[in-house]
């Protein structure tokens, strides 16, 4: 009897793993609809549930591997960066910092104003935004290593390209998850941009402050310590 419920908690188990993936499968393919698509996309992801938090941390890891990729891999005559001192996590914090901080002011600055998205609903919107970043900048970091320096521009438009489209489905995003209108939706964009560079000046000063008192105490012990 033991081993009968055993088997049957097994398989329900794996069913809910498997009903999981096809979830987050479907919600990913649905990424390249919303693309296409940002108002009816952006509605179904909150309302409809078409999108979850699973397949939105996938496409931000994309993203985030995206960019080192393109750092690490983009052709040589187009890359200025040194490789020998690209630093991984550097390169995913200049990533991962502004979205966290895009979604976390987002939230604190709609919650006062009337927002109707949840910090959940902002996050999985805010990610499936990105997704232009993933499509055109990988294979565009492909294609430059056999490019020549006249077709460099080529790279510059697309790399402008990516980052416009992926702008202009954050800012629908969050205009369909707050349900703002247009005027309201770039009022809050500026605000939501201001607290982010109010956020970091502030993280930047209290860092250097602890750090100033790290050096402070540690000259005072070692005065102490010497005499």
């Amino acid at each position: 009897m033991a081993t009968v419920q055993g088997h049957r908690l097994t398989y329900r188990y794996r069913e809910r793993q498997r009903l999981t993936v096809k979830r987050v499968l479907r919600s990913l393919l649905y990424s390249l609809f919303l693309i296409f698509h940002p108002n009816d996309a952006f509605w179904d992801l909150k309302y409809e549930r078409r999108g979850n938090v699973p397949a939105a941390s996938i496409i931000l890891g994309l993203v985030v591997l995206g960019y080192i990729f393109t750092r690490q891999s983009l052709g040589f005559i187009f890359n200025p960066v040194d490789l020998t001192k690209l630093n991984i996590v550097t390169e995913m914090a200049s990533v991962l910092v502004p979205f966290f901080l895009w979604c976390i002011v987002n939230w604190s600055l709609t919650t006062l104003m009337s927002g109707k998205g949840t910090l959940r609903d902002i996050y999985i919107a805010s990610a499936f935004a990105l997704t232009p970043l993933i499509i055109v900048n990988i294979p565009v970091t492909i294609v430059s290593n056999v490019l020549i320096l006249e077709e460099g521009p080529f790279i510059a438009v697309l790399a402008v390209m990516a980052t416009l489209w992926s702008g202009l489905l954050l800012f629908i995003g969050t205009m369909v998850t707050h349900e703002y209108d247009t005027t309201k939706t770039a009022f809050t964009c500026v605000l939501i941009v201001a607290g982010m560079t109010a956020v970091l000046f502030l993280a930047i000063l209290f860092f250097s402050l602890l750090n100033q008192a790290y050096v402070f105490a540690k000259s005072v012990y070692r005065e102490i310590l010497f005499r």
